[in-house]
């Protein structure tokens, strides 16, 4: 039996014109995460992220905390580079319902062979509000219109799910599962002992909500209450994963961690 390692991205910057950017304080949380899996002890055999910057930033900072390097797959000059060194940016912004074909998988120290997936890329946020309130929004630099913000990604998610409405440039939500699923499959048959699988809040809600078989409501109260660099555990077989954790910070655990406890 093997145990998959769920890791939502640390803090990215939300409110920014490019979200998709860890913040400094995200840095910070991907790092104690790998700090935390090194004092324990615990190493793996693969590791698996979406295409999506702030996730392949996220795996990088928990391997430079587990004192390891990330090497990003062979860049077009065919030359192997840090992620540190060059943010991978290429790839498609949404979920994909099927792996890429040929997708570089390499040894990479303790985290194992490393599998970019686009099947765990986080939906569109801006789109789904998009599909059901046609008018620009403020940027959410308050409580009220974070709360906002909120309030309408919850509603545009519930009419995204049922397919009462398409999201411009995404997939349906049937494709996205479909996604989920088929790296959940992968690792199910491809993969053995510690799994790391760095990735966003919807992927992981899905992960959740698949293995538990979870009402569509369920999932999205499960998907907006996933903390930044939150860890859930898999156990997993041959034939199915088994929910062990959820949304758990246990490399935060101390006083003097309060304040890096975030959601965005």
């Amino acid at each position: 039996m093997g145990t998959l390692y769920l890791v939502r991205h640390g803090q990215a910057s939300f409110g920014a014109d490019d979200y998709d950017q860890l913040s400094a304080l995200g840095r910070q949380q991907a790092m104690r995460l790998g700090e935390y899996f090194r004092l324990k002890g615990v190493t793996f055999t693969s590791a698996m992220t979406g295409t999506l910057k702030r996730q392949t930033q996220t795996l990088a900072g928990i391997c430079e905390g587990l004192g390891v390097e990330f090497m990003a797959p062979a860049s077009p000059t065919g030359h192997e580079e840090s992620v540190g060194a060059r943010e991978r940016s290429d790839g498609p912004p949404q979920a994909s319902s099927a792996p890429p074909g040929g997708s570089a998988a390499h040894a990479v120290a303790s985290v194992g062979a490393h599998l970019f997936w686009p099947g765990l890329n986080e939906y569109d946020s801006q789109a789904v509000i998009g599909a059901i309130h046609p008018h620009t929004l403020e940027k959410p630099d308050t409580p009220e219109l974070y709360r906002h913000h909120f309030r309408l990604l919850k509603a545009g998610l519930a009419q995204w799910m049922t397919g009462a409405v398409s999201p411009v440039g995404m997939p349906s939500y049937r494709e996205f599962s479909a996604g989920v699923a088929a790296a959940l499959a992968h690792i199910r048959t491809e993969c053995e002992g510690n799994v790391l699988l760095v990735s966003s809040g919807g992927p992981i809600a899905t992960a959740v909500g698949q293995v538990l078989g979870t009402s569509p409501e369920t999932t999205i109260e499960l998907n907006l209450r996933i903390r930044n660099c939150s860890v859930t555990e898999f156990a997993f077989t041959p034939k199915r994963h088994m929910l062990v954790t959820y949304n758990t910070l246990p490399h935060l655990d101390a006083p003097e961690y309060a304040s890096w406890v975030t959601y965005a």
